[in-house]
């Protein structure tokens, strides 16, 4: 069955939207910051691993933050974020490869970006130092991981399930997210990272992130303690439900800091 067909009415949306954008007429070439050296250095340093999502809306969200998205950034990295992830996909997150650019172009951490990426030609949108495949939607994920490194991007696979993460591990992926958003209902359950780590074997070569549904600093430890290297956080940074207030960038930072220093705080 195609997995589209068990997903969410808001995720085939946006999945029938990604296929019908045209790849560019051009081949990236891409010198990328290293994310798992970013990973490494944040917890010698002592602060947990986040990579702080720059994301407007989205159809789970509160809200949609119109704030200059390069100010949103450099108050993340402020707040201690070890990497960003950058929303590029325009019609359903508001996000967009112009604003990917002027971020990467703002700060010195690794840039992901996030989309829905189906097709090796669209790989070519916008340089970044790490480009999501999700595994679910992806019909040869080993031939999409070669082309993304031919061209010098890092990956980082999205996966949800034991099998998709031992499929991932089989296609060579060194970077692998667990997403704890069932796509099918939206729903989020902590659990998930918790039940995947517990059933594989991770490499130590393996960077492993724990995505979505980490909304305080109880919940970075916990998604910790079950073996996730870094986490993937965006709502509870971008607080959606504020848009529009005078918060802005001051809110976002220490969003980000109290994830950031979550381990830190947390100890007896």
């Amino acid at each position: 069955m195609d997995a589209r067909e068990e997903v969410a009415p808001a995720v085939r949306s946006i999945l029938d939207a990604a296929g019908a954008r045209e790849p560019p007429d051009r081949r990236l070439s891409v010198d990328p910051r290293s994310l798992p050296g970013a990973v490494a250095d944040a917890t010698a340093d002592g602060r947990t691993p986040v990579i702080a999502e720059v994301k407007p809306t989205s159809p789970t969200a509160n809200g949609t933050r119109e704030d200059d998205p390069v100010e949103l950034a450099e108050a993340m990295v402020d707040g201690g974020a070890t990497a960003l992830s950058v929303l590029t996909e325009p019609e359903h997150f508001g996000g967009s490869p112009e604003t990917l650019e002027r971020v990467r172009d703002a700060v010195d951490v690794p840039v992901l970006r996030k989309d829905f990426v189906l097709k090796d030609g669209q790989l070519d949108v916008v340089e970044a130092d790490v480009v999501l495949l999700i595994a679910r939607f992806v019909d040869d994920l080993e031939g999409l991981l070669v082309a993304a490194r031919e061209r010098g991007f890092q990956v980082l696979v999205e996966v949800h399930t034991v099998t998709e993460f031992e499929t991932a591990l089989e296609a060579g992926a060194h970077v692998i997210g667990v997403n704890n958003r069932d796509l099918a209902a939206l729903e989020v359950d902590l659990g998930t990272t918790e039940a995947v780590l517990e059933s594989v074997d991770v490499p130590e070569d393996v960077t492993v992130i724990a995505e979505s549904g980490i909304s305080s600093a109880a919940d970075a430890r916990r998604m910790r303690t079950a073996g996730a290297d870094a986490l993937l956080i965006g709502s509870a940074i971008m607080d959606h439900a504020a848009a529009g207030s005078d918060s802005g960038t001051a809110t976002v930072r220490a969003n980000t800091e109290t994830f950031t220093t979550a381990e830190r705080e947390g100890q007896p």
